[in-house]
């Protein structure tokens, strides 16, 4: 069995993941042959002090682009991200709060 500390690699943030913090939609990168259900079982396990519940799971996946310098060319490193949306009643994550406010 997987540890759920290495599904989620490191949480994504930038402009379009902090619109998201207001919906309760938060973006983590994750590995390339993680699942929907390994991803929400991930999120609620490791944030379970945050009593969160997961409603739902959408999952991008980009190809590495490939790069040249001169004649050698090698490619980035395939990513893939999973947007965690949290039900209604299910509190926000305590690690995402203080971002994405202005003060």
């Amino acid at each position: 069995m997987k540890d759920m500390h290495d599904i989620i690699i490191r949480p994504v943030l930038t402009e379009k993941a902090y619109e998201g913090f207001a919906d309760k939609r938060y973006v983590f990168e994750v590995p390339v042959n993680a699942n929907k259900m390994e991803i929400k079982k991930a999120v609620e396990e490791v944030f379970a002090s945050d009593r969160v519940k997961v409603e739902k799971v959408n999952t991008v996946r980009t190809i590495g682009k490939v790069k040249r310098q001169g004649l050698h060319s090698g490619r980035r490193p395939e990513v893939k991200k999973a947007y965690v949306t949290l039900t209604r009643d299910s509190k926000p994550i305590k690690f995402f709060e203080a971002m994405g406010t202005e003060e």
